[in-house]
């Protein structure tokens, strides 16, 4: 019988005890691996922000608004009734003369205007297509253009107001209503200055003592025109410009937009020229288009000529200013 040597035997054991720990060892190498990518993944990826501390945010700067201005609100003396509801409003307007009546507190507003700076030889017009038209009052700053026939006493005021029939007045252009009078995307900025709406600028640049106010509502609610008319004709008051508030011809907005500038007349004190009553002996009350007057020159002594739109419109305006204007100024 053969026996192994006892050392061989110690041998072949420790072989066979280092070969199981190396192949347990390499039954690790996987799952290393696999810990060690994982690890690596998670490392790549941003650390999120601990509970503890709560991130700080910065505001995103506000858009700055675009200032429009609000007209300075006109103090007055007598608070004004609320607006007329429609059991107020009446036709009566219609029998209104077509010249105005001149109240004494009318001169108190001119001579303080005079105090403010105004121009006792300027007056400005306010208004929409027929108050910017070529053919409204500029003929009489042209020796030439017209003739006043039977109404010869209208020269002095002709005179007296030489250059303010033919001005450009930068609150009368087409589609004007009353909300456009206090707007400053209506002016042209290298005249106006900035937030100035037509009616300012026009008062800060010509200095009237009296305005022909010829608005129409360009469709705005009854109950805007109104507050709005309001603004005009405060805002002229504490100026110091005496207003003639014009009714209209045309039928937009219907005969209660009268109504109510007929009262707010009565209301504020001030002059009204019912320019409606004195066009309505014309054929189609002398608009053609509903809109528009007819032409012909300004020849107040002949009959055919007096048949047309526009000179009944001048002469009439020239009379409701001869009137304001000897009444205030004398």
């Amino acid at each position: 019988m053969n026996r192994s040597h006892p050392a061989s035997l110690v041998i072949k054991i420790s072989f066979v005890a280092l070969l199981a720990v190396g192949l347990w060892l390499i039954s690790l190498i996987p799952s290393i691996r696999k810990s060690y990518a994982e690890e690596h993944a998670a490392s790549a990826t941003a650390s999120p922000i601990p509970p503890s501390v709560t991130p700080t945010l910065t505001a995103s700067p506000t858009p700055t608004a675009t200032f429009t201005p609000t007209p300075t609100a006109t103090p007055t003396l007598t608070p004004w009734p609320p607006m007329p509801t429609a059991g107020l409003l009446n036709n009566d307007w219609q029998r209104l003369p077509i010249l105005p009546e001149v109240s004494p507190t009318m001169k108190e507003v001119y001579l303080r205007g005079l105090t403010l700076g105004n121009d006792p030889r300027a007056f400005s017009k306010v208004g929409d297509c027929n108050s910017e038209a070529e053919f409204f009052l500029s003929p009489f700053d042209q020796p030439g253009k017209y003739k006043l026939g039977p109404y010869p006493d209208l020269q002095a005021l002709i005179d007296n107001f030489g250059g303010s029939f033919s001005r450009v007045s930068v609150a009368a252009h087409t589609g004007f209503g009353p909300s456009a009078m206090f707007d400053p995307i209506w002016v042209d900025p290298s005249i106006c200055l900035t937030n100035e709406g037509p009616l300012e600028c026009e008062y800060r640049l010509h200095h009237p003592s009296i305005v022909l106010i010829g608005l129409g509502t360009h469709y705005s609610p009854i109950s805007k025109f109104e507050s709005q008319m309001r603004a005009v004709i405060e805002f002229s008051l504490a100026r110091g410009v005496v207003p003639i508030l014009a009714t209209k011809v045309d039928e937009e907005g219907g005969d209660r937009v009268n109504a109510l500038i007929a009262y707010l007349a009565k209301q504020y004190d001030v002059p009204l020229w019912n320019f409606w009553l004195a066009e309505q002996r014309l054929d189609n009350r002398g608009q053609p288009d509903g809109i528009h007057f007819t032409w012909a020159s300004n020849d107040f002594g002949s009959k055919y000529n007096m048949l047309h739109g526009w000179p009944i419109r001048n002469l009439t305006a020239l009379q409701a200013l001869d009137t304001v204007w000897r009444a205030v100024a004398e």
